[in-house]
Formats: structure tokens, sequence, C-alpha cells
């Protein structure tokens, strides 16, 4: 499978909350479908579900340790992901680096615009 179409099978489960949540949990460390039901209001196989997605995207890898199924994060389709975003993640920073100096410029135009307090005398009595 091309870079892109995996981008596109990656980007397509990651468009649901509830799995970016289940990634969010991975990333602390393996766990099977009973403990990643536990911050979730959803059943066995909704989880299941969601797992089958994240695993056909190749963001989860399902190991086996006797009974238990735990799932682990795969590093290299978020590596393929984070590399996509690259350029963009450095256009944006350059034109927030713009906009940046920008505003500072148009602070000190202000402050050197500002009108500056007359003294107050004090009326005769």
């Amino acid at each position: 499978m091309e870079i892109n179409d995996r981008l596109s099978v990656a980007f397509a489960a990651l468009a649901d909350p509830t799995r970016r949540a289940i990634l969010a949990r991975l990333a602390a460390g393996e766990a099977d479908v009973g403990e990643l039901m536990k911050p979730f209001s959803l059943s066995q196989p909704a989880i299941s579900k969601h797992l089958t997605v994240l695993e056909r995207a190749g963001l989860v890898v399902r190991g086996r340790d006797a009974q238990r199924r735990p799932r682990t994060l795969a590093p290299l389709p978020l590596k393929d992901i984070a590399d996509w975003l690259e350029p963009y993640r450095a256009c944006w920073e350059q034109r927030f680096a713009g906009l940046d100096a920008h505003l500072q410029e148009m602070q000190k135009s202000s402050k050197r615009s500002a009108p500056r307090a007359a003294k107050k005398t004090r009326a005769p009595r």
C-alpha cells in the first residue's frame, strides 16, 4: 500500500474521538479490551469495533499473553502522519512568527503615537 493510501486510512481512523482517546490511553502502555472499556460508556463489542478500525489502519497492534490480548501503539504509522504534517507545521510556525512581529510593531507604534498626559495645574483659589 502506498504511503498516501496508508495516510488516508490512518486519518479516517483518527477522525473518531473515541479512537483518538484509545490511542491516548495506549500511549501510556499496553492495555486489553477490558482496560480500554473503563473510561467509556461503551460495550465490549463497540470498543472491539474501534480497535479493529485502529488495527486495520496499522495504528494499533494486537498481542497475545496467555488468555489476554493486549493492544499497543504501532509507531511507524504515527511517524508517517507526523512526517506528512511537518511541512504544514513549519509553514504555520513561520506565519505565526510573522504575525507576532507585526503585532509587536503595532504595539510599539501605538505607544509612540499615544498622547502624553497633560500636566495637571491647580486653579487659583
